[in-house]
C-alpha cells in the first residue's frame, strides 16, 4: 500500500513538472493615465536587435492584446498611436560539465555488526542526452502619439523555457509575453511583477 502511495505521488509530481508554465517578468512605465482607445499601428522598433520575418508573430500577438484593452489596430500612417515592438531570443547552456557525463560509476563498501562486510558497485547511465539550453525571450513595447512621437506607455517582459519545449517556441513565447505585458494595461508604473 505504501509503495502505491509513493508511486502515485511520484507520478503526480512528474506530471506537474511536465505541465509547468513558465512565468514572465514584466515592468511597465507611464505617466498619469495613458490613452485607452484610439487607432494604433504596430511597427518594428528602430534598432530591434532581432530583425527577421519572426517579427510578424510578435506584432500579431501585441495587436491582439492591444485590441483587447480598447485600441483599434490599423495599418499605415494614419493612426492616432504607434506601438513600437522589439524582441530578442538568446540561448544559455545548462549543465556544469560534471553532470553531463553519459556514464557514471560508483563503488562503496561497509562493515556491519558481527564482522560482516559488503562491497557494492553501481553503474548509472544517463539516457537523456545533452541537457537542453535555456531560451530567454524578451519583448519591449512602446506606445507613442503619432502626432508628436511622445511616449505615453512603455513596457518590457521576458520569459525562459527549455529549448525544444512548447513554451520555448516563438509563437507561444510571443503570446505569453504580449498577454503578460499588455494584460491589465496600463499597469502599475515602475514596478516589476511576475505573471504566471
Amino acid at each position: 500500500m505504501l509503495k502505491q502511495i509513493i508511486l502515485s505521488s511520484t507520478l503526480a509530481l512528474s506530471l506537474a513538472a511536465c505541465t509547468t508554465v513558465p512565468s514572465a517578468e514584466v515592468t511597465r512605465f507611464h505617466t498619469g493615465n495613458p490613452a485607452r482607445t484610439g487607432t494604433i499601428a504596430i511597427e518594428e522598433m528602430p534598432g530591434n536587435p532581432d530583425i527577421s520575418l519572426e517579427f510578424r508573430t510578435y506584432a500579431a500577438a501585441v495587436g491582439q492584446q492591444l485590441q483587447q484593452v480598447g485600441f483599434s489596430p490599423v495599418t499605415g500612417n494614419a493612426s492616432d498611436y504607434v506601438a513600437r515592438v522589439a524582441f530578442s531570443r538568446s540561448f544559455r547552456p545548462t549543465g556544469n560539465g560534471y553532470n553531463d557525463k553519459p556514464v557514471s560509476v560508483g563503488v562503496g563498501g561497509a562493515v556491519g555488526s558481527g564482522g560482516y562486510s559488503g562491497l557494492g558497485l553501481g553503474v548509472g547511465i544517463n539516457l537523456s542526452g545533452k541537457p537542453k539550453d535555456i531560451v530567454t525571450t524578451e519583448m519591449q513595447v512602446q506606445i507613442r502619439k503619432r502626432s508628436d512621437s511622445t511616449a505615453i506607455w512603455e513596457g518590457r517582459a521576458y520569459t525562459q523555457a527549455r529549448e525544444g519545449s512548447p513554451a520555448a517556441q516563438p509563437a507561444a513565447a510571443a503570446q505569453k509575453l504580449a498577454a503578460a505585458l499588455i494584460g491589465g494595461y496600463p499597469g502599475e508604473s515602475g514596478r516589476t511583477i511576475t505573471v504566471k
